[in-house]
Parts: structure tokens; C-alpha cells; sequence
């Protein structure tokens, strides 16, 4: 079965009572699973990455604006990192390292926070090059909290938990995760990633 709430419904108080949900849903589920194709998975994302998708958010929908409140929210959400009893496995598309999110000062400081926090006991993090050659079609971002994936669509969030979709799923990041680099692999990716934005003015 899949539910579809339209965003303008589901933030029609605005960003911070979403946030405040996902929290809940994160603290809730001790494994989880997300693939980012072009953006920062939200649990790692620095508080000034968070402010420019939030502010886009608000704009774009045109929504109360309570960003700074839904930045803190997310912020409070990357608590299950250091609370020893969470697990993620999260892979980015190299693409996401590359998106401009608020300019080269906000891309750097965001990605010495993943090369920071890579190496925590809770987080597997793979990035998939660029080049590389995946066995599955090019799919969208999505979240597994244990048996429920949540896709965000530009006009709605999808929560699917029939179990074949949810089946699916599993299959496509496992193919997505085959192809990702990991370990010191990802650091080279970060590294040159950011020395690309060293070089950006």
C-alpha cells in the first residue's frame, strides 16, 4: 500500500512539526537506510546546508516560513548518530557533493562534516562515482524506516509499505550500495570534492 500527502498540506503550519516527525521516526527505528542521488542525506546535512533547503522549501511551496525552527528540529534528529543505539546505511551519488547548496563556503564546511563523521560506528556511508556503472536504472532519493520507504516528490510525500514495493526497494539500494565506494574510497571522493570547492568562488 502507498499514502500520498501533498507537501502543502503536510507543511501547511510549516517546516518544524515534519522535522519534529521524522525525529520521532528516526529514534524509533534502530536501522535505517537512505539513497541520495544529488543532495546530502538530512541527518548529516551542517545547520547552514539545512537552512538553504529549508528556506528553498518555504519559497518554493510558499509555506509559513519557521525555517530556523525546522533547522533546529533537523539538527535534534542527528542525535541517533551519537546515541549508540542506531545504525544507517546511507549512499550519495557522488552528484551530491557537487550540488551548489549556498555557495563554496557552505559546501566545504559541509563536507569536512561527513569526512568528521564518516568513520562513526553507527553510519555506513558509500558514494557512488560518477562513472560508475550501476546494474540498475537511474531512480530516485528515497528512506527505509525498517518496513516503510519515504520518497520525496516535488508535490507530495509517498510513504509505500506494501511488502513487494517495499521488497523493491531493498533490491535497488542493494544494486546502488554494490556500486558505491566506501572506506577510503569515499574519503579520495570527498577530498577532491572539496578541493574542487577550495577552487570555486
Amino acid at each position: 500500500m502507498s499514502r500520498s500527502v501533498p507537501w502543502q498540506e503536510w507543511l501547511s503550519t510549516g517546516t518544524e512539526a515534519v522535522q519534529e516527525e521524522v525525529v520521532r521516526r528516526y529514534q524509533a527505528t534502530p536501522e535505517g537506510v537512505a539513497y541520495l542521488p544529488a543532495m546530502i542525506w538530512g541527518t548529516l546535512q551542517t545547520e547552514a546546508y539545512a537552512t538553504v533547503i529549508l528556506g528553498q522549501v518555504v519559497e518554493f511551496l510558499g509555506i509559513p516560513d519557521d525555517a530556523a525552527a525546522g533547522v533546529a528540529a533537523r539538527m535534534r534528529r542527528q542525535r541517533v548518530l551519537y546515541d549508540g543505539e542506531h545504525r544507517y546505511d546511507v549512499v550519495l551519488g557522488e552528484q551530491a557533493l557537487y550540488t551548489d547548496i549556498g555557495g563554496p563556503k557552505v559546501m566545504r564546511e559541509q563536507i569536512d562534516r561527513i569526512l568528521r563523521d564518516i568513520d562513526l560506528p553507527s553510519l555506513t556511508l558509500g558514494v557512488v562515482p560518477t562513472s560508475a556503472r550501476v546494474n540498475m536504472h537511474p531512480v530516485h532519493a528515497f528512506n527505509m524506516y525498517g518496513d516503510e520507504v519515504h520518497v520525496e516528490l516535488v508535490s507530495s510525500g509517498l510513504t509505500v509499505t506494501e511488502p513487494a514495493e517495499v521488497a523493491l526497494y531493498r533490491k535497488a539500494f542493494a544494486r546502488m550500495r554494490e556500486a558505491a565506494l566506501h572506506g577510503d574510497a569515499a574519503k579520495d571522493l570527498l577530498r577532491t570534492a572539496r578541493a574542487f570547492w577550495d577552487g570555486a568562488s
